[in-house]
């Protein structure tokens, strides 16, 4: 049987050209070196070296050897690799959804169901989880729609609504629509999802300043004049002082029902939210 550490001191020998420079890459002994050289002739069953009085070199044989040990060498660390990320997946649950919220409550509920699990998540678009889903590259799916396929299962429910500081031209509003607020320039946390881009489709008049840092966003929402977005869901963990009015959007597609779909072995649908 070939021995992996002495396949790779011939790949080093191959490049290195001697020894010497073997046994310094490797942190031992040249006669070790050579030793391990040995056994593989021995393995082999040929001999893999020209020698001369102060020099060894490879010869047809040794070529092909060390050429055979680069691809060995290369299987097994892909083989390790491959069993290694394996290993992971089994002990991963991969989450893609389309929206912070659900997300946000999905994850709370796997730590408490599932502390052994790792979690692995991404808020994407639509299609992006839909894809993800397809290729099985993700155990939950969370959308704005039932999942192609799967039996429909609601996971929760959420509404959108502006926000409005109290000397805003529309404070007063019962209700808005998206066209109402067309025109307007909104403040927008990044990696909202579905929530971006139906703003975006919605709202073409508008333009929108895209905020990825957490404390920047709040000190904007706090100091600006600028409207932003906010749900039933992020408003009810907002603190009582949030300084903004809230008015819900009235058009229908602002009510989103969010749908989950899971595979077996996620631990999901024994309890959670409905």
């Amino acid at each position: 049987m070939l021995d992996l550490d002495e396949l790779n001191q011939l790949a080093a020998f191959a490049r290195l050209g001697t020894l010497a420079k073997v046994a310094e890459e490797f942190h031992v002994s040249t006669p070790s070196v050579t030793r391990s050289m040995q056994h593989l002739e021995e393995r082999f069953g040929a001999p893999l070296f020209t020698r001369g009085k102060n020099r060894i070199a490879l010869n047809e044989n040794g070529r092909l050897a060390a050429e055979c040990a680069e691809r060995v060498l290369r299987e097994a660390e892909d083989a390790v690799r491959r069993v290694r990320a394996f290993d992971a997946r089994r002990r991963t649950i991969a989450v893609r959804s389309c929206a912070p919220a659900p997300l946000w409550e999905l994850l709370r509920h796997l730590g408490e169901s599932r502390p052994e699990m790792t979690v692995s998540s991404r808020i994407c678009q639509n299609k992006e989880v839909l894809s993800a889903w397809a290729d099985g590259s993700c155990d939950v799916a969370i959308l704005p729609f039932p999942v192609p396929g799967e039996k429909p299962r609601v996971y929760m429910r959420e509404r959108l609504f502006v926000c409005i500081p109290p000397g805003h031209e529309l404070a007063g509003s019962k209700t808005l629509s998206f066209a109402k607020i067309d025109g307007f320039n909104f403040l927008l946390r990044s990696e909202l999802g579905f929530w971006d881009t139906l703003c975006r489709q919605k709202m073409p008049a508008s333009r929108f300043l895209v905020q990825t840092d957490e404390f920047a966003y709040g000190e904007l929402v706090r100091t600006s004049s600028l409207p932003c977005f906010a749900t039933d869901y992020s408003l009810r963990r907002l603190a009582a002082h949030f300084p903004r009015v809230a008015i819900p959007v009235a058009d229908a597609e602002a009510d989103v029902c969010f749908y989950i779909a899971a595979r077996p072995g996620t631990g999901l649908f024994k309890a959670g939210p409905r």
